[in-house]
């Protein structure tokens, strides 16, 4: 789970939303498309509709396969004509790619080609050499990404994700803009400024109840974390979903599909790396370095962008603080009675956003 910017807003709506446990307005409200959009800017022509899926109509994906793709065996679901404009669509943690197992039918009836890969560390996504550090800082996502696009000779996509896969998405935007057709972004601009952690670089304590919203950041930066983890993985990620989406009924059933993902043997190492990088407590690659000192000057964004907030963004729902890091053609989308898990929890919204942007 991963809304983490320069802004502390959307993790303090972890502990808020974890105690009242109610929204103003329902799930099904915002699947009939009661979307407030900010900033937006007209379009030539306007986009069909997608059609209404309710969430969870589907279950499985039709095609799933495997490519060497750079440091990695990817495995990932297809959908769609091989011919047509491709939308790559980026998971997060605890997430796997059933969060787009109603986007991808939807996006590959309207004639896209439907790229949902598993990032390094879950299902069947694989390290080619033992020898390969199990490394999971920010530009190295990005970096999967462009390797996979290579594999797949797709010279360039729409890119579209949530959590670590919106950071991973935005990034690939920021430093390869030739590659990106348009981007979505939940939770607005993700790319991490390892300053806003790290206190010998100027980073400060947050107020305690915005901290509390980070416990499993602070967990997972010591070994017990480590072991905890492993040990209950299944029901530490059970427990983050309950807490990030409130109001979402999900069942026993869905979450099973996609803890499957979890019994990566890379998993642990890498979600783990994830977040002791962040908080400066791992080290990266050297071979990144020049990456992330981009990354670092938060370089603004020019492709056609739709920014996404749901309820877990909390008061950062309105995406003041980062609408000027898009320069290009840009709207903003405010989902209630929403949690983090937006494609999965909304898949009309998200994939009517991903035929809009397309068009921008």
């Amino acid at each position: 789970m991963s809304a983490e910017s320069s802004s502390p807003t959307r993790r303090s709506i972890l502990v808020t939303a974890a105690a009242a446990g109610t929204s103003a307005m329902t799930v099904a409200a915002a699947q009939l498309g009661m979307i407030s959009s900010a900033a937006a800017q007209s379009t030539m022509t306007k986009p069909a509709d997608v059609p209404a899926v309710k969430p969870g109509t589907n279950t499985s994906f039709a095609s799933l396969k495997q490519i060497p793709a750079g440091v990695l065996n990817v495995g990932y679901a297809e959908a769609g004509p091989a011919n047509g404009p491709v939308v790559m669509l980026l998971h997060g943690w605890p997430y796997d790619i059933h969060s787009y197992v109603d986007v991808t039918p939807l996006l590959a009836s309207a004639g896209y080609r439907v790229i949902v890969p598993y990032q390094r560390g879950f299902g069947t996504t694989r390290f080619l050499s033992s020898e390969t550090i199990r490394n999971c800082q920010q530009s190295v996502l990005a970096v999967d990404v462009i390797a996979l696009m290579d594999a797949l000779k797709i010279e360039k996509a729409t890119i579209a994700g949530y959590d670590l896969g919106s950071r991973t998405a935005a990034i690939v935007a920021a430093l390869w803009p030739e590659r990106c057709n348009a981007l979505i972004a939940v939770s607005g601009y993700l790319i991490t400024d390892l300053k806003f952690w790290n206190a010998q670089s100027g980073g400060q304590p947050l107020p305690p109840k915005t901290e509390l919203g980070w416990w499993y950041q602070y967990y997972f930066s010591t070994e017990r974390g480590r072991a905890g983890y492993d040990k209950y993985r299944h029901d530490f990620n059970k427990l983050i979903w309950q807490i990030a989406s409130p109001n979402w009924d999900f069942d026993d059933a869905t979450f099973d599909r996609t803890a499957a993902a979890f019994n990566n043997s890379d998993h642990v190492s890498i979600v783990i790396h994830n977040y002791r990088w962040r908080q400066s407590l791992a080290a990266g690659e050297p071979q990144y370095d020049d990456l992330e000192k981009q990354l670092a000057k938060a370089p603004v964004i020019a492709v056609p962008t739709i920014t996404i907030a749901s309820d877990f963004d909390g008061a950062g729902a309105n995406g003041t603080s980062y609408a000027k890091k898009f320069s290009g053609r840009y709207s903003h989308r405010i989902l209630r009675g929403i949690g983090h898990n937006v494609p999965q929890e909304a898949p009309q919204a998200f994939a009517q956003a991903v035929v809009e942007v397309t068009g921008y």
